[in-house]
């Protein structure tokens, strides 16, 4: 069998390197990351410029393979162009804070593994509850145990699966739950500065807010102690409204 491992941290990241050192184990892996942090750029990809790859090195010895785009880049042309031969999973992580609620619509972590799902390979985004440095082990055993479970499952053919897993200590751990995406935004602030040249500039900053989260949602499932997997799909279609909608527009005549 043959993995790609991807993220939006960097092919340097840690997260990642753990991902590969335990999935490694399981299958051939090949990385292909982005060349720098891409946190954030949801399922953008690069259309206006040439997409650069190279052979990334660490001590010495081969990588995988750096590509200055996104991680949907990084899918679409490690699948295409980089496997040299078929892919039979994507797994994109360990992404060093979590993305459950509205923050999955941003992430460049999750994007990758939709992006997956989008050319029929089955694909997990996985995630540490945590912004400080940490320990990737236990999630990437994890991954790897969700690796096996999809792919002995042929009902979840080409699905994508978006993995949470709390930072805390294996025994705090309270279980894993299956539950649906939670609509915690973050209330976003704009810090406004002024450099040395007296140009203005702004920072961005925010707080999630997640007490009113129902508790079968990630955002309260993971805060609770609870590793949360969401199937998670790229259809946006609100099809509540099919109906509605259709009405309204008959009878504006528009």
């Amino acid at each position: 069998m043959r993995f790609l491992l991807t993220n939006d941290d960097g092919i340097y990241a840690k997260g990642l390197s753990s991902l590969y050192d335990e999935l490694s184990q399981e299958a051939d892996c090949l990385i292909v990351a982005p060349e720098i942090e891409q946190s954030a750029v949801g399922h953008a990809i690069t259309i206006f410029r040439p997409l650069m790859v190279r052979r990334a090195t660490k001590n010495g010895k081969f990588l995988g393979y750096a590509v200055y785009g996104t991680p949907a880049d990084c899918v679409k042309i490690g699948i295409k162009e980089l496997a040299e031969k078929p892919v039979d999973m994507v797994v994109s992580g360990i992404n060093r804070g979590s993305n459950a609620g509205i923050n999955v619509l941003y992430s460049g972590t999750v994007s990758a593994a939709t992006e997956a799902a989008i050319m029929g390979i089955p694909a997990i985004a996985i995630s540490l509850d945590t912004h400080k440095e940490a320990d990737f082990t236990y999630a990437a055993k994890f991954a790897r145990k969700m690796v096996r479970l999809i792919l002995s499952s042929p009902e979840l053919k080409s699905s994508a699966i978006n993995v949470n897993i709390p930072c805390l200590p294996s025994e705090q751990i309270k279980g894993a739950v299956v539950v649906r995406q939670g609509q915690s935004n973050i209330i976003e602030t704009f810090e406004k500065r002024v450099d040395p040249r007296e140009n203005t500039y702004y920072w961005i900053s925010g707080n999630s807010v997640s007490g009113s989260e129902a508790k079968d949602t990630d955002v309260a499932a993971l805060a609770a102690g609870f590793i949360t997997i969401t199937p998670i799909q790229y259809d946006l279609t609100r099809y509540d409204l099919m109906d509605t909608l259709g009405e309204i527009v008959k009878r504006s005549n528009i």
